[in-house]
């Protein structure tokens, strides 16, 4: 079983009873437990439990009032909600980037309004956005490359320890990025576990990272810590300017980038 799958089984495991010893998990994911341990060592340096003597537990996420906690809506649902928004962000995005540089786009659905804006553009496009691609297939000034994996047919992507390997070949100028969630520290979060490290992948792979996220992400939803402020180069948002969470990522070295929707 892939280390990922195996990740996600012990979350779902924690979520369910709120703790779990080494012994069960091991029984329940027919592993040793070493390899539990190891797991659980991975899952603790991403903040997502806290081990135990014997074992590990998680803290049950709150929901918010605003954001009760669900499972995030299909690619197809997601891009008919706050188009203006998305399509304002995308516009200052795409101002970002200067012909012949290469950029990766990820599965968002801002991150999709943004590839509305680059045709004509002379540019490499790295994705694994099946949108994105279906968009720009067409494009010929665009030199345009598909990140392989697993095909996800309701976020409309392609994931998993293929789409990892490709990102470890290539280098970009720009990563632009969206998420499910944006913590008043400055913390992008995922609901999917999996979804992740293909995430990260792209993250190390570029030289600048842009978060794409309308006032709705803030705080959103999600569980999973993709990276933190440290890791970003700007944020493109419609979210007031006095927004405290935009405020932290200013202090911590973030360019903060507002919409007209914003002022």
């Amino acid at each position: 079983m892939l280390a990922e799958r195996r990740h996600q089984l012990i979350l779902q495991a924690l979520r369910s009873d709120g703790t779990a010893s080494v012994a069960d998990l091991a029984g329940q994911l027919d592993a040793s437990a070493a390899t539990v341990r190891r797991d659980l060592l991975k899952l603790e340096a991403d903040g997502l439990l806290t081990r135990v003597h014997g074992g590990a537990v998680v803290e049950e996420e709150q929901p918010s009032e605003e954001q009760p906690s669900e499972e995030q809506p299909p690619f197809d649902e997601a891009a008919g909600v706050r188009v203006a928004a998305k399509d304002a962000i995308a516009a200052h995005a795409a101002a970002m980037v200067e012909d012949g540089q290469s950029i990766i786009l990820d599965s968002g659905t801002t991150v999709h309004r943004l590839a509305l804006r680059l045709h004509g553009r002379r540019l490499t496009v790295i994705t694994n956005n099946l949108a994105v691609y279906d968009e720009l297939n067409g494009d010929d000034d665009i030199a345009l490359m598909l990140l392989g994996g697993m095909v996800i047919r309701e976020s409309r992507m392609l994931d998993g320890f293929m789409a990892e390997d490709n990102l470890r070949q290539v280098h970009a100028d720009w990563l632009f990025m969206g998420a499910c969630g944006l913590r008043p520290g400055g913390q992008v979060m995922d609901t999917t576990v999996a979804e992740v490290p293909a995430r990260r992948a792209m993250i190390s792979a570029s030289d600048k990272v842009v978060l794409l996220a309308d006032k709705s992400k803030f705080p959103g939803t999600g569980m999973v810590k993709i990276c933190g402020p440290e890791d970003l180069h700007a944020l493109v948002t419609d979210a007031p300017e006095n927004d405290a969470t935009c405020a932290a990522l200013s202090e911590a070295g973030v360019r903060v980038i507002p919409t007209a929707h914003a002022r």
